[in-house]
């Protein structure tokens, strides 16, 4: 079973105090107040240790703190629930270790410009916990499924992808994404005896390049995020 670290937050504008409830039925819930009270503060100028992501529930905790300040500064109404729970190997790799679920009458927002502010709420959480770039898959935010359909987008891209370089025998270069996504897409390629995967580039441009299996020419220039093929 999962760790629940809290259940709802909820956010409104014209009440800009969160509003900290417990659904039913969610067994071990830590209700927010119990939550806030264990927090500890970093005060300005303080340097706080590295967080191990063994310590899911402690991670779990800071990623909260983080998702109730910027939300009642912003005056989002949104409600999010955070979920702890080991890592477990899936068909695109391992489960995130920390998962974000949003909800609430401003969900769309998260979600417009590809999942732009999504995503940002993400990377500003990752930094807080300091993971490194190849542990960024420990952490996810999800909303209104848009993780779900964003792997089966990658996996409909893959297939397209397979068939250009067979007809083309040339390289193909997907726009630069995250690690997670770049696991999908060479697990997604994974049967095509034909065909290799590489990664290529560093930090916010690294990407995924599909080959021919016994392409020696040039690697395509790595590309910048946003400039992606379609």
């Amino acid at each position: 079973m999962p760790h629940l670290l809290g259940a709802e937050s909820f956010v409104s504008h014209a009440r800009p105090n969160i509003s900290k409830r417990c659904s039913p039925g969610t067994g071990g819930a830590l209700a927010y107040n119990d939550v806030r009270n264990v927090i500890s503060v970093t005060r300005r100028g303080d340097c706080p240790p590295a967080m191990p992501i063994q310590d899911r529930v402690a991670a779990a905790r800071r990623v909260d703190e983080v998702l109730r300040n910027t939300i009642q500064m912003a005056g989002f109404r949104l409600k999010y629930r955070i979920r702890a729970n080991p890592p477990m190997n899936t068909s695109i790799g391992e489960s995130p270790e920390i998962m974000v679920e949003f909800a609430g009458p401003d969900s769309p927002l998260l979600l417009e410009r590809n999942g732009e502010l999504l995503r940002a709420l993400e990377h500003v959480s990752l930094k807080v916990l300091r993971l490194e770039s190849e542990e960024h898959d420990k952490l996810s935010f999800d909303c209104m499924n848009f993780k779900t359909l964003r792997a089966q987008e990658l996996k409909l891209a893959a297939e397209v992808a397979a068939e250009r370089v067979r007809k083309t025998g040339q390289p193909y270069q997907f726009a630069p994404m995250s690690a997670r996504e770049r696991r999908m897409v060479h697990l997604a390629m994974r049967d095509h005896a034909d065909l290799r995967t590489e990664s290529s580039g560093e930090a916010e441009r690294r990407s995924v390049v599909v080959y021919p299996k016994d392409y020696n020419g040039a690697a395509p220039v790595p590309m910048m995020r946003g400039r992606g093929r379609r």
